[in-house]
């Protein structure tokens, strides 16, 4: 119908065009047009909805079975569901009644147990009364046996057990002298030769030179006449150097020469190089002093530079920190007891990684560690503390491992070594410091030493005479023989070189001998 109406106005709108003339004809064929074409779009229609309806009925034919077959097959599962819940309720009926036999056998078997315990305590409670009254028996008899016992011996029971404690004491205490010789001895026997090959050999295999210095320096002039030159108008000149260099000039009688004077061998040597610098340029006033000066001063610390980067070279050392490294080269102006810092550390280095080589440790860290154990002094003139302290502080600021750090740290004993590493830098420094001619001791610190050694073995009962000799790494005791015996003076010995190694600083090691000797003399007449 919907169709048709459209048809209709169209055709309409066409005949409306088309003139007066045939729209009349024109009208009535479309009209009988759009008829035929509404009756068979009605027959259309009509079947289709006869042909719905027969699917509607075949459809609900469809759910009727299809609900058929889903309400059997539900009853089936069902059933199948109810058979399974039966058998598992039956099998726990089983396991519950299974569980109570088990409980009511254990509660047997408790009662049981209960009656045998209570059996048990009236038996001990029996024992014990029993005991109780041997005991007492017992504590009336020894107070008899004790009472007899100081009577007889005219000693108290506290008096009794004084004598024989002390027995004890005096047992014991010999009993540990005598371990502990036999242990030294073992010891020694094992080890005393290997380390003296290890030792031996590293000392061998190292020789640096030795440079001994002084605090001051002395500067060449190529006359007298240079002294006024320096000195300067009124004293200009010579102000201006001690200001900027922080050294004493000392100008005296000596003959074309001044002294320089300073605790801090950088400045002094900064200084010197200033005043040689000024003299081959022969120009000599404030101004150029300063120039000279800026100049030299940039020298050392390039020098300084060159010197620490050359040690880690030399040594096989890498990614040590550049600042930790020209603070390395300033050990090159620093001297110890006479002892060049610089070298002493390169030859501890040395001495370490020698010593781990040989006992499988870490080499490496040995020679790192050996190198930078003495960095501190490079700034102690500077900063307050030991220069051990600094010398820690400084590595842990730089980045050093916590192992290079422990050995800076002990090699001293200002803490126990706890590692392989921190005990051969400690070792090497000690080689290292203690080579003959190593280091120089002034005369009051030398007197001083031998002294202090001659007091602590003189400090004993006992001692007839003692002697500090080989220039003191040696002390002689000797004793009273009627006073120590063998086990007594190897305590003895021992005693005194852990006084010495507590009280005293000293390059090396220091040997302690005791000497007991008994002289009998007859005449025949």
């Amino acid at each position: 119908m919907r169709y048709g109406k459209i048809a209709q106005d169209s055709l309409a709108t066409v005949l409306a065009n088309l003139g007066p003339y045939v729209s009349s004809f024109l009208f009535a064929i479309a009209t009988i047009v759009i008829v035929i074409i509404n009756t068979r779009q009605k027959t259309a229609l009509e079947n289709i909805q006869t042909q719905l309806k027969e699917k509607q009925e075949e459809f609900k034919e469809k759910i009727a079975l299809y609900k058929k077959e889903a309400l059997a097959n539900a009853k089936e599962q069902l059933y199948e569901d109810r058979q399974k819940l039966n058998d598992e309720i039956r099998d726990r009926r089983n396991e519950v009644s299974r569980l109570e036999e088990l409980i009511e056998k254990k509660q047997d078997e408790v009662e049981l147990k209960n009656q045998q315990n209570v059996d048990k305590e009236y038996a001990l409670n029996k024992k014990e009364d029993e005991l109780n009254e041997k005991e007492d028996y017992l504590a009336e008899t020894i107070a008899k046996q004790v009472t007899e016992l100081e009577r007889v011996s005219q000693m108290s029971r506290e008096e009794a057990r004084n004598t024989l404690l002390e027995q004890l004491k005096q047992e014991l205490q010999q009993e540990q002298i005598r371990l502990i010789r036999e242990n030294e001895i073992k010891i020694k026997e094992t080890a005393e030769e290997k380390s003296r090959e290890i030792l031996s050999q590293v000392m061998q295999k190292c020789a640096i030179e030795q440079v001994i210095e002084s605090t001051v320096s002395v500067v060449s002039l190529p006359n007298d006449d240079m002294k006024g030159r320096i000195i300067g108008r009124e004293g200009r000149n010579i102000r201006t150097l001690e200001t900027l260099t922080g050294v004493d000039l000392i100008i005296d009688d000596t003959p074309e020469a001044v002294v320089l004077s300073s605790f801090d061998p950088v400045r002094r040597e900064v200084a010197r190089l200033t005043i040689e610098k000024l003299i081959s340029d022969g120009r000599i006033h404030p101004v150029r002093i300063e120039e000279v000066y800026e100049k030299s001063l940039k020298e050392i610390e390039n020098k300084m530079k060159q010197e620490g980067e050359k040690a880690a070279y030399d040594l096989g050392i890498m990614n040590l920190n550049r600042e930790l490294t020209k603070t390395l080269g300033r050990l090159y102006y620093r001297t110890s007891f006479g002892q060049n810092v610089l070298k002493h550390s390169i030859e501890v280095a040395q001495i370490a990684g020698m010593l781990a080589a040989e006992l499988g440790a870490n080499v490496q860290e040995a020679k790192r560690a050996g190198l930078l154990h003495d960095i501190g002094k490079a700034v102690d003139h500077e900063q307050e503390g030991t220069h051990i302290q600094l010398g820690v502080e400084l590595a842990r600021k730089y980045g050093e491992k916590e192992e290079i750090i422990h050995a800076i740290e002990a090699h001293h004993d200002d803490v126990q070594a706890n590692t392989l590493v921190a005990a051969l830098v400690k070792i090497a420094d000690a080689v290292s410091a203690g080579r003959p001619g190593a280091r120089r001791d002034t005369l009051e610190i030398y007197i001083k030493r031998l002294k202090k050694l001659e007091e602590i073995a003189n400090s004993y009962e006992g001692i007839k005479q003692s002697f500090a000799v080989q220039a003191g790494r040696e002390v002689r005791v000797v004793v009273q023989p009627d006073v120590f015996d063998d086990a007594a003076a190897a305590k003895l010995a021992r005693d005194i070189v852990k006084r010495i190694e507590d009280e005293l600083e000293y390059p090396g090691q220091i040997r302690v001998t005791v000497v007991r000797e008994a002289r009998v003399t007859e005449i025949a007449k």
